[in-house]
């Protein structure tokens, strides 16, 4: 579960700029009961969801990316450089100054009822400071702070830090955090699987977790959930089936004009392929078959007709099958969900659900929480959100983007219930385009 996330000199964000899931007093009796995890240890109250609005090029994106960073980089850096390669960091470039400063990472979560906070600076070479806190009911306690190579900990949580330290195994271009739970280190390892459990996604490019649900649908339970998310959506679908990706291998010396040299790599390529999938011991999927009834001329059902998932649906439909088994394992886990361009593809109607499941304290037992960006303003009017769930981006003169919810306003300035919708298009709360004269575009 998380309760804020932090980024500076990331991209379009130069200054520091937060989103905070810590639920405000202002709120208290607007759907306090459905859309607010109570952590009774701490007495906070934390929001299940929350959504990103604000213009084209104002930031909303640019935020996730900054959480995909973080989470790449932490799970990663131990492993995927080596000593003197470059971070790839991207620091705010309208400014000279900022160019050549570090860029910053910050999240605040909590792991087994107990509250972390860690985070990071880089640069393009190297890790400039890491740091990572404790906090009980009174005070915050410093687990370990790094200044470049210089490290500062608590040994009695981290008991093979001096052994790391002394040999000089962190290098300058890895997090110690990573590094500790590549040395087995208990609450590493442990911290390294929350961000495992944390979701970041693309609303625009569903291939890449399409076949997450696919696995997930091979177990009978589970294919009964996804069916009921697809039968109660509206789009036609009954049933559906997983069609197999099948590998044939050819009669390479059968054909006589082809070159021993072509076929020797064809035979090899032909094993090495077989030698990866057994080893990966994962079964391939290449589509998905949906069935749908036909009717005769007076409505009557004559038989089920199957379609393509990725040749006949809309491609609505393919986001949507895809989105379901991201849905279901955040749910089960109880994990965090960022989603960019949630409502692309998808219709107000059905994105108004699935954040519903998330606000929802019987769909969503082991409160997960739900994190987006959207254009579609119709979800401001329809009453599932509080102020404090309502987030905008939006740029400055200067180029450089910030962050900020309805919760941040007077309350004298933006009431409760007011509307947002109309609000918003109108420019009260900004992060709205001010648009140009187009009237002579096409002369």
């Amino acid at each position: 579960m998380i309760l804020q996330f932090s980024v500076a000199n990331y991209r379009s964000f130069k200054e520091k700029s937060t989103l905070s899931l810590l639920a405000s007093n202002y709120d208290k009796d607007t759907r306090e009961v459905e859309n607010i995890i109570l952590n009774e240890k701490f007495n906070y109250r934390i929001l299940k969801s929350a959504v990103i609005y604000g213009a084209n090029a104002g930031g909303k994106s640019k935020f996730i990316e900054a959480l995909i960073f973080m989470r790449h980089f932490v799970l990663m850096s131990s492993k995927d450089t080596q000593k003197g390669d470059p971070i790839a960091i991207e620091p705010f470039r309208l400014n000279a100054e900022s160019i050549e400063q570090g860029s910053e990472f910050e999240i605040v979560f909590f792991l087994e009822n107990n509250l972390y906070r860690y985070g990071f600076e880089v640069d393009k070479d190297k890790v400039v400071a890491e740091w990572l806190y404790h906090k009980t009911k009174t005070k915050e306690n410093e687990l370990f702070y790094r200044d470049y190579q210089e490290i500062i900990h608590n040994t009695k949580k981290f008991t093979k830090l001096d052994t790391l330290v002394k040999e000089k195994l962190v290098r300058d271009n890895a997090l110690l955090i990573s590094v500790l739970a590549q040395f087995n280190d208990l609450l590493a390892e442990t911290i390294l699987y929350s961000f495992k459990e944390l979701k970041v996604i693309s609303g625009l490019k569903e291939e890449g977790y399409l076949n997450d649900t696919m696995l997930l649908s091979k177990d009978s339970k589970q294919k009964k959930r996804i069916l009921t998310f697809l039968q109660n959506a509206d789009i036609g679908i009954d049933d559906f089936k997983l069609k197999k990706h099948t590998f044939e291998n050819l009669n390479i010396d059968s054909m006589d004009d082809v070159p021993k040299e072509l076929k020797d790599a064809i035979k090899g390529l032909n094993s090495y392929i077989k030698k990866t999938m057994k080893d990966e011991n994962q079964e391939k999927f290449s589509d998905v078959i949906m069935y749908h009834k036909q009717f005769d001329e007076e409505g009557k059902y004559l038989k089920d007709v199957e379609f393509s998932l990725l040749e006949d649906e809309s491609s609505g439909t393919r986001k949507y099958f895809a989105l379901i088994g991201q849905i279901i394992k955040i749910i089960d886990i109880g994990g965090v969900l960022f989603v960019d361009e949630l409502d692309s593809k998808i219709h107000p109607n059905l994105v108004c659900k699935i954040i519903s499941i998330f606000n929802s304290k019987k769909l969503n037992p082991n409160n997960a929480q739900l994190v987006f960006n959207s254009h579609d303003t119709n979800l401001l009017s329809s009453g599932l959100f509080r102020r404090d769930q309502i987030w905008f981006a939006k740029k400055d003169t200067l180029g450089a983007s910030k962050l900020y919810s309805l919760a941040d306003f007077k309350t004298d300035e933006v009431r409760k219930n007011e509307a947002f919708e109309n609000n918003y298009i109108r420019g009260k709360y900004g992060a709205v385009p001010f648009l140009g004269d187009f009237d002579n575009i096409i002369q």
